[in-house]
């Protein structure tokens, strides 16, 4: 199935037109509770104006068994059938979890994605990647199924904070980074305190082109599309760690610290290099900071690697570099490699 990518900030009218062409005998519209105050109202649609609206909670620890229950059960009691559609409209907590419960709701029915932050709209709404949260880990339980629309705006980034922008930039660098050199050097030099929104636009069509591209070719993540998981492996280590000490940490930030811990693995296995590497961690600190760990956390993450989804038989695996376009997905990572890794990440962002 292909996704049809709408860019454009005329949201309402290109939501009818989608939904005029898509014969359905329900609509829900799947929203957490701050998109329901804030931006729900914004988009006057004339679809929206008559649909089941479902509110869920605002948070990843929302992206759970319970929440889900909730959805289907809203499905269920507002007359939906297989026949019905739902819009999701909000971050990847909603696009991830409410694409899950379309997927699955009467064995699937068809959903449309509006991302309203700039990571939802560059990760979580657009590749078929749908679940939920499950026994402390992210995303364990899920499923690949495809929104069949995507609106892809940017209106609805004005009011993020702009460590909601730098979340979802992360995911930006990630691309840029599988994409090309030039990608990479252009991203790197991206400034978020004059951000324009216009520029901003084409950098994420950019971006999001990219992922469609490697999607494109490997829909169930069997090869290629592995290199998508660039810095998730320890990304998502440090986001489940923080997770269970109770101290949440947004997605694209862990994403961009995962980046130079397996930018440092693949400068050491495949060269990649070293002024890059350099480039990588200085951008990272100076916009996101670190996250700190010492060598006594070490254990912990190790074992959160171990047990992380794209580990076939235990091991830890990650997607590397060779340079920047060069795309080495399916690396096995020893314990030893990974906690040199974790040394030389401490001191590039200066822990």
């Amino acid at each position: 199935m292909s996704q049809n990518l709408v860019f454009t900030n005329d949201v309402a009218p290109a939501l009818d037109a989608i939904l005029d062409a898509k014969p359905h005998n329900h609509l829900a519209v799947i929203v957490d509770e701050n998109i329901a105050r804030v931006v729900l109202p914004e988009i006057r649609s004339r679809h929206l104006a008559e649909a089941q609206i479902i509110t869920i909670g605002v948070g990843d620890s929302c992206k759970n068994l319970d929440t889900l229950t909730h959805v289907w059960n809203s499905l269920e009691q507002g007359g939906a059938t297989r026949k019905s559609l739902v819009v999701n409209l909000g971050g990847g907590v909603v696009t991830d979890l409410g694409g899950f419960a379309a997927a699955t709701f009467k064995r699937g029915i068809s959903f449309v994605n509006i991302p309203t932050t700039l990571l939802s709209a560059v990760d979580a709404a657009v590749g078929g990647k749908t679940g939920i949260n499950f026994g402390g880990l992210k995303n364990e339980i899920g499923c690949f199924q495809e929104a069949s629309d995507v609106i892809i705006s940017t209106r609805f980034f004005a009011t993020l904070p702009i460590t909601e922008l730098k979340s979802g930039y992360a995911e930006m660098l990630k691309h840029g980074m599988l994409s090309s050199h030039d990608e990479f050097i252009k991203l790197t030099g991206y400034d978020f305190q004059n951000a324009d929104a216009e520029h901003l636009l084409q950098l994420l069509k950019t971006s999001v082109l990219v992922k469609e591209r490697i999607v494109k070719e490997d829909p169930h993540e069997q090869g290629i599309r592995r290199a998508l998981n660039l810095g998730h492996t320890v990304g998502h280590a440090f986001e489940s760690k923080a997770l269970h000490d109770g101290k949440p940490i947004a997605h694209g930030y862990a994403v961009a610290w995962g980046l130079v811990a397996e930018m440092v693995l693949s400068h050491q296995i495949l060269k990649f290099p070293t002024e890059d590497l350099h480039r990588l961690a200085d951008f990272v600190y100076a916009n996101y900071g670190a996250y700190h760990i010492t060598c006594d956390h070490y254990d912990e993450l190790l074992h959160l690697m171990h047990h992380d989804k794209k580990s076939e038989h235990g091991e830890i695996n990650c997607t590397l570099l060779a340079a920047c376009g060069d795309v080495r997905p399916g690396h096995t990572i020893t314990d030893d490699q990974m906690r040199i890794a974790l040394d030389l990440y401490r001191d590039l962002l200066h822990i």
